[in-house]
Parts: structure tokens; C-alpha cells; sequence
């Protein structure tokens, strides 16, 4: 009669190597006492999704503080998923955020305890399923696709938890001569973990976020081998979490369900559990209801929606941060800083329910931090971020780009016009002549219509003899209120108020009429900063286009 340990030997011939070889391939790192080591561990199948971000961006900073390792592992061993190349695009986009793994897979193997590639970890796994199947807690299972669904069938006809499990693990009690003579026969197998958990017992396990958490135990038989000789997620980051040292598994808390699994298969290893940090799930209001974000429906569920936007790397990681810690917000208002290294993270200030995205908290940081760049380091950000039209354009006029991106910055009353760089560019275009005729060519200088046609030509003829470019803002203005006197426009809104029999309007028609004539538009930035920059030859061509459209 054969034994477990001849079904082990039969399955896995190749495999020579125990855990405690394993052990001391991969021996535990040296590192100061309290350093935390967590990962990010993606699966290549599509783009970076907010939530990652959300997580490796916890990830990364909780062993930034401790003196600690962050690494990347990718984890593929679900082929038929996998998008080819988005594995190189998750490390280049956690790159852009300025979230660098000094370790793992960075398009490449880097550190000690590679491969960082669970495809090319196979080996490994064989090793400890092998030692499992020895003690008699693995089993090759031959249930067909047809006969697990069957099962599921009945299992909800009788309101059962769906699984293969109890009475309908049926495989679970194959003897090792069972289990070889139907190999041998060349029936197809994968191998499942023989649980000996009991659903109506409870295990407890500390969460960092949570506190205590008390949940079912598993009794699952999960598929630990599948078919084509690679581990499922389960079982490999259990032992890939033990090989690679990591001390705090930070992940959604979504997988909370699944950690009575994680934590048999760790107990029944004889691996240390790591601690758990399960975090809130971005949510999004949808008729009044909460949601998870999704991939299909909402374009914020990628992180290459802000990158295409032209959102600062900061603004979204400034962002993250205040969805991450309750007191994130109060600490950047007292410290007037929105550098991440300087604040101090704390699972206990996390939320314990899935938040809101808000588009509007992030635009507001991202104004803010874009209002604190100069504008050079604006100029030289939207450069990189526009498309090939755009970048000729701040070549050309690229004196002019510094001069308007300088407008009203800095001081603590600075402009925030833009919230992302794709809002440079609908603003300060009508600096770009090709753009300003074609607004013009498009819809013309439109006046307020109760301003007759002849008073707006005597404006602007008025004010192209009249204005002084030499003066300073508020003078300037000043010769503004006197060119409106001439023409009998009130000095302010409330004089006009007053009496509006009297003038024909007042100071600030003034200069819409002429903000209208020389840029097409009734919103810019300060008209006086306008007028400097395009210089006096160019105000008065467009003044003398906009005085000859007037019918």
C-alpha cells in the first residue's frame, strides 16, 4: 500500500529540496529592529488601477518611515489574464509616481530573494506542496470543470455555501493507490490543500487598520496547483510573503474574506504569519449608492487617466495620502507642506469604511501644488506633458508661455488657474497668434450688445492712443477709470448701480471691452499682465481688427 509520501515522490520526481533548504537559500534580512518590509504585488493583467496606487503608495511609505524594504513582486501565475507588456507598465507607472521599489521586479530581477516573478518561482512552490502532500494535507484532485459545477448547482439548491469542501470534496479521500492509478491512467489533476478547518469555529487574527478581527475558519479544500503547474494566488503569496521576509501584507479590504485561508496555509507550513493592514476600498456615488470604482465605467479607476490629464504626480499621491490618514489634511494646513516625506503615516488614523473619490479635493491639491511651482518648473511640466502641437507652440512663443504661466504667481494670494496641465493651454493660447485668429475667424469680439457699437470704437480707439504700458497695475487701472469717464462710464459698479440713467455702464465694462478686443474672451488672466506681455504693436493690431469687425 502506497503512502502519502510515495504519492509526493510520484507526482513531484524533480523535486529534491525541503523547506528548510529553502530556508537557507533565502535566509531572513538584516535589518535594524521595527524596519518594515511590505510589497506591492500586481498581477499584469491591465493598467494601474487607483487602488494600487492607493496601496503600494501605503506600502511604500510605511517602510519608508521604519527603515525598511518595499519590493515588487508580479504576480502572473493567472496566464490567461495577462496582458503582455503590463507588467513593465505597472513599474513604469509606479515610477511616474515616484514610488521606486529598491527591490523585486523592476522590469528586470533586483535583490536577493529573486526570482520576483511567480511564474518563474514554480519550483518553489513544488517544493513545499510536495512536503505538504507528504504530511498528508495536499491531494491531486480529479473533478472535472462539469462535475464542480454540478455541485455548485446542488449546494445552492439547498442554500449552501458553494465549495469543495466536507461530503463534496470528493477527491479528499482517494487513497495515494488511487490517486496514482488514476494519474498513471492519464487522467488530468490539480492539487488542492486538505483543510482541517471547521466553518462553524471562529479564528482571530489582528488587523493594523481593524483591530481584532473574528471570522469563520476556512474549511475549503482550495486548489493550490493548477493544471498547468503553477500555484494559485493563495498559495503562492503565502509562500512567497515567508521567502521574501515580508513582515506587514498591506492589501484592500476585500481580501479580509480570504484570510482564514492565508492563515491556515501559513499555520499548516509552519510559517510565521506576517501581520495584516487591510485597507478602504475607493468608492464612487452612483445614483446615491456607493460602488467600488470600476475599470469598465470609470475612467478615475486608472491612474493613466491622470497622467493624460496632466495631473502633478504630487497631487494625486497628495491626495491618496489624505484618503490614507484622517489628520493627513490638519498636519499640511499647520505645516504649509505637502512633501509626503515629512509627514508621519499612522494605521490608526485610516478609515475603516470604503471612501469616497472626490474630484474635487483633488483639484483643489493639485491647484495648490501646481501654485507653489514656479514658472519655469510649470513650463518645463506641461512641456513634457503636451502632445507634439502644443510643444511647438511653447517653442515658438516660449517668452511669452514663461511670461503668462508668471502671472500673479507666488505670494500668498497666488493664482490657481490650473489644476492640471491640460488646463495650461485653453488659457494661455491667446498669446499664440494662430490661435487668437482663429478665435477671432470663429466667434468674433463679442461686446455686450446694450453697449452701442460706436461707444466700444471710441473706447478702444481712446485707449489705443491713451495706455501706457510703463505703469504699474493699480495706476494703470486708475488711467482705466479716467479712459471710462471720458465716455461716460461709471468708476465703479456701485456708482453705476446708482444711477444707470447717467452712464452707459461702468469701470469694468471698460475693460471687458477691452480684454474682448485683444483676446476674444470675457475671462483671462489680469489685463494689465495681458496687455505687457503681447506689446504694444501686437495690442494695437488686434484693437484695430476688433474696432474694423464693429458694424
Amino acid at each position: 500500500m502506497k503512502t502519502y509520501e510515495d504519492l509526493a515522490n510520484y507526482i513531484f520526481p524533480e523535486i529534491n529540496e525541503t523547506i528548510a533548504d529553502l530556508e537557507k537559500k533565502y535566509p531572513a534580512r538584516n535589518l535594524p529592529e521595527g524596519a518594515e518590509v511590505t510589497r506591492f504585488a500586481p498581477s499584469p493583467t491591465g493598467f494601474l488601477h487607483l487602488g494600487s496606487l492607493f496601496t503600494s503608495l501605503v506600502a511604500h511609505k510605511v517602510a519608508k518611515d521604519t527603515g525598511g524594504v518595499f519590493y515588487l513582486r508580479l504576480e502572473d501565475t493567472d496566464t490567461k489574464r495577462e496582458v503582455e507588456g503590463s507588467g513593465d507598465e505597472l513599474v513604469r507607472q509606479l515610477a511616474h509616481f515616484g514610488i521606486d521599489p529598491k527591490e523585486g521586479y523592476l522590469g528586470h530581477d533586483v535583490g536577493p530573494y529573486a526570482p520576483y516573478k511567480q511564474s518563474e518561482r514554480a519550483y518553489i512552490y513544488k517544493v513545499c506542496i510536495k512536503e505538504l502532500m507528504k504530511k498528508g494535507r495536499a491531494y491531486p484532485c480529479f473533478c472535472s470543470a462539469e462535475q464542480l459545477e454540478e455541485t455548485r448547482q446542488i449546494q445552492e439548491a439547498m442554500k449552501m455555501i458553494p465549495g469543495y469542501y466536507g461530503e463534496y470534496a470528493i477527491c479528499r479521500t482517494n487513497t495515494p493507490d488511487e490517486a496514482i492509478a488514476r494519474i498513471e491512467a492519464g487522467e488530468p489533476y490539480v492539487v488542492r490543500f486538505k483543510s482541517m478547518g471547521n466553518h462553524n469555529n471562529k479564528v482571530t487574527f489582528h488587523d493594523e487598520v481593524r483591530g481584532d478581527i473574528s471570522i469563520a475558519e476556512n474549511d475549503m479544500d482550495i486548489v493550490i496547483l493548477k493544471s498547468d503547474g503553477l500555484p494559485t494566488y493563495h498559495f503562492a503569496h503565502a509562500v512567497d510573503d515567508h521567502f521574501m521576509h515580508t513582515t506587514t501584507v498591506i492589501r484592500g479590504e476585500e481580501w479580509i474574506s480570504s484570510a482564514p485561508i492565508h492563515i491556515e496555509l501559513f499555520d499548516t507550513l509552519g510559517f510565521k504569519l506576517p501581520k495584516y493592514a487591510h485597507l478602504p476600498v475607493i468608492m464612487k456615488l452612483d445614483n446615491g449608492n456607493k460602488r467600488k470604482l470600476s475599470k469598465r465605467k470609470d475612467p478615475e479607476a486608472s491612474v493613466s487617466h491622470f497622467i493624460e490629464e496632466g495631473y502633478p504626480r504630487e497631487a494625486l499621491l497628495v491626495y491618496l495620502m489624505s484618503i490614507a490618514n484622517s489628520n493627513f489634511e490638519e498636519w499640511t494646513a499647520e505645516n504649509h507642506s505637502y512633501n509626503l516625506d515629512e509627514f508621519k503615516f499612522s494605521f490608526d488614523k485610516m478609515s475603516l469604511d470604503g471612501v469616497l473619490f472626490d474630484q474635487d479635493k483633488l483639484n483643489f491639491f493639485s491647484k495648490e501644488i501646481i501654485a507653489q511651482m514656479s514658472n519655469q518648473e510649470v513650463y518645463d511640466r506641461v512641456y513634457e506633458w503636451a502632445d507634439d502641437e502644443f510643444k511647438a507652440k511653447l517653442e515658438k512663443y516660449k517668452k511669452e508661455s514663461l511670461a503668462a504661466l508668471n502671472i500673479e504667481r507666488g505670494g500668498e494670494k497666488a493664482r490657481k488657474d490650473y489644476a492640471a496641465y491640460k488646463d495650461v493651454y485653453p488659457i494661455i493660447s491667446l498669446f499664440y497668434k494662430e490661435d487668437n485668429e482663429k478665435e477671432f475667424n470663429e466667434i468674433g469680439c463679442q461686446f455686450k450688445p446694450e453697449i452701442p457699437g460706436d461707444v466700444v470704437k471710441a473706447v478702444l480707439e481712446d485707449f489705443k492712443k491713451s495706455n501706457d504700458y510703463s505703469l504699474a497695475n493699480d495706476v494703470w487701472f486708475n488711467t482705466v477709470k479716467e479712459l471710462g469717464a471720458r465716455h461716460k462710464f461709471a468708476e465703479s459698479g456701485k456708482i453705476f448701480k446708482q444711477n444707470p440713467e447717467a452712464y452707459v455702464g461702468h469701470v469694468g465694462d471698460v475693460a471687458e471691452i477691452i480684454r474682448v478686443a485683444i483676446t476674444c474672451r470675457k475671462n483671462t488672466p489680469n489685463l494689465h499682465d495681458v496687455l505687457v506681455i503681447l506689446g504694444k504693436d501686437e495690442v494695437d493690431r488686434r484693437i484695430d481688427r476688433a474696432i474694423a469687425s464693429i458694424k
